[in-house]
């Protein structure tokens, strides 16, 4: 397997996964989230990895799926940051009741929560369409 160390050099899979893993868990502070559903967009299904990632993230191993799912979800709260730029509206904005048909009235933080990468690829290009 490829790692994106082995195509940006100067980077290691530790910096990588210490630097992307310390970015989502302040997102997920951000957004309140819970510790299972902070697990649910990582993917992860053992606690104990979760902690150990929270803890020493320069230990993780990030596979392909880990990396698309918190690419997606650095670029949901930047678009966010960019569509409703008072912090705390963006913040909030995820566990909003929304009326688009993407939401059918429910939040995206729901949508998101299916577990699945596309939910979070679908959310992602919702915000984009928005920015224009």
């Amino acid at each position: 397997m490829l790692s994106i160390a082995s195509s940006h050099p100067g980077l290691d899979d530790a910096m990588i996964a210490k630097s992307a893993l310390r970015t989502f868990f302040n997102i997920a502070e951000a957004w309140k989230l819970s510790t299972d559903e902070a697990m649910t967009l990582l993917g992860l299904d053992s606690r104990s990895t979760f902690f150990k990632w929270k803890k020493q993230p320069e230990l993780a191993k990030l596979n392909p799926d880990k990396l698309e799912r918190l690419s997606y979800i650095f670029g949901i709260y930047k678009a966010l940051q960019l569509l409703l730029p008072k912090p705390e509206a963006a913040d909030q904005w995820i566990k909003r009741p929304n009326a688009a048909a993407l939401f059918q009235g429910k939040s995206a933080l729901e949508r998101m929560l299916q577990g699945r990468v596309i939910d979070l690829y679908v959310v992602r290009q919702y915000l984009d369409g928005q920015r224009g």
